[in-house]
């Protein structure tokens, strides 16, 4: 690691300067996604603003710590790529079920973080023989759910927060909900973010969403909507404290349902990978995909026990690296230092947690708008003309998976293990889409690669 090949796109070394500079277009490209999570979860939990501001330290903070292992590696863990790693929001439905059951919280979301984590990594080195399970009809559905059940979490924060918010006697309607100016600022963020995508051009583009948010953060604190209390008395520096929310809590389900969404995300990040080597020239084995798939893993667990989420590769940074042809992983190893200090940075993340919740709310319109159009764009290779079964399994997944969604206390009188398992939309239509599959098209066949992977004597797995 002291002497890397600059022949190698990959091992290419910039200045300090460069390094820095190129580094920090990584972190400005995804800061925003990764912000925004800790914000819509710590909203949909209701959790006071010093929780929040924390819940954004440690994410930014673990954001840097992942990126810097799957960069730069640490012995089996780490596809040594420029891949950057952040919160995801394809957990985001499973984490506020989990985090809303008052028998849970977030000790819970912990638990259940941790446990897919530990899932994550002993499911990795097999994973290629469980990937023929999840083809593009099956994964297309997935994300198509899991945008349309975020979908629900985005307007009620462009609205002004939860419809129902807690009261000294219990939950009572929240007066703020649906005021015009909560639903103004949502507007003209979502429209500032629209005409910024139109006219800017390049990497520029790429920070419409950030900008957006920016403008409307900007209107709201000229309106004197903006509270900024704590952020005088937050120190400058502060180091992140394990397990600030208490013990774990593993409750079956939960972990059950964050495996599932895990399953999903090692389906993303193995096309993130693959998609990285060929922009480098490299053809990705399977120990150079298990060691990326572990970093996943361990970055739930690294996550969990300092008090944050899900890990996995950020498309949009794949995509920057496309724009900019600078494939160095030390310079996306720079943006992960980056990110640690700005996790270390208190007034940082308590200026976040002051952004209300309709400013955030109207970037999210587009943000999970975005996931199920990913979700379309993956069906779009879905062959139904020839295959009409195809339409059956999408429309009875996606049918099955909305049923939570729209009408949520619909299974509470069933068994307490059956409601737990049907309250999650996401849940649902992942087993539902890969069981009609099986249904409809019978079990896939195995991959020639992979038979003749399992045919072979197994490699060292380099460390």
């Amino acid at each position: 690691m002291s002497n890397p090949d600059t022949t190698d796109p990959v091992e290419k070394m910039y200045p300090i300067t460069s390094l820095m500079a190129l580094g920090l277009q990584h972190v400005l490209v995804m800061y925003a996604g990764a912000v925004a999570v800790p914000l819509i979860v710590g909203s949909a939990l209701q959790l006071p603003k010093e929780q929040i501001a924390m819940l954004v330290s440690a994410d930014l903070f673990c954001c840097g710590i992942v990126t810097i292992i799957q960069s730069l590696g640490l012995w089996n863990v780490g596809i040594r790529l420029p891949i950057m790693m952040g919160i995801s929001f394809t957990a985001v439905p499973s984490i506020i079920a989990t985090g809303t059951n008052p028998d849970l919280g977030m000790p819970g979301v912990i638990g259940a973080v941790i446990g897919s984590g530990v899932f994550t990594i002993l499911a990795a080195p097999f994973f290629g023989r469980w990937v023929r399970f999840f083809p593009p009809v099956v994964t297309g559905t997935v994300m198509l759910v899991i945008g349309l059940s975020l979908m629900r979490v985005g307007v009620n924060w462009a609205a002004g927060g939860q419809p129902m918010i807690k009261g000294p006697e219990g939950m009572i309607p929240n007066p703020a909900y649906g005021a015009p100016f909560a639903l103004a600022v949502a507007a003209i963020v979502l429209l500032s973010i629209l005409l910024l995508t139109r006219v800017l051009k390049g990497f520029l583009s790429n920070l419409a969403v950030l900008i957006g948010i920016g403008i409307g953060f900007a209107v709201a604190i000229a309106a004197g909507k903006v509270d900024f209390h704590g952020v005088a008395d937050a120190d400058w520096v502060r180091i992140i404290h394990p397990l600030a929310f208490g013990w774990p809590i593993f409750e079956f389900w939960s972990i059950f349902s964050l495996c599932a969404v895990m399953t999903v995300m090692m389906i993303e990040s193995t096309g993130q990978f693959l998609a990285v080597g060929d922009m480098a020239g490299r053809k990705i084995t399977q120990a150079e995909l298990t060691r990326g798939l572990r970093t996943d893993g361990v970055g739930n667990i690294i996550g969990g026990l300092l008090n944050t989420f899900t890990y996995t590769t950020y498309a949009q940074n794949v995509g920057l690296l496309q724009i900019t042809g600078v494939l160095s992983r030390w310079v996306v190893a720079a943006g992960g230092f980056i990110l640690i200090l700005l996790g270390s940075l208190p007034k940082v993340a308590f200026v976040s947690a002051s952004i209300p919740s309709y400013v955030v709310g109207g970037a999210a319109i587009v943000m999970f708008g975005m996931v199920s159009a990913t979700g379309v764009k993956i069906l779009s290779k879905v062959d139904f003309a020839a295959n009409r079964r195809n339409l059956y399994i999408v429309a009875v997944s996606v049918g099955l998976a909305m049923v939570p969604v729209v009408a949520e206390n619909i299974f509470v009188q069933l068994p307490a293990a059956l409601e737990k398992f049907l309250h999650s939309g996401v849940l649902v239509g992942t087993f539902a889409a890969a069981l009609l599959n099986i249904l409809f098209n019978g079990v896939p066949a195995k991959d020639p690669d992979e038979v003749e992977v399992e045919n072979s004597a197994p490699a060292p797995d380099p460390a």
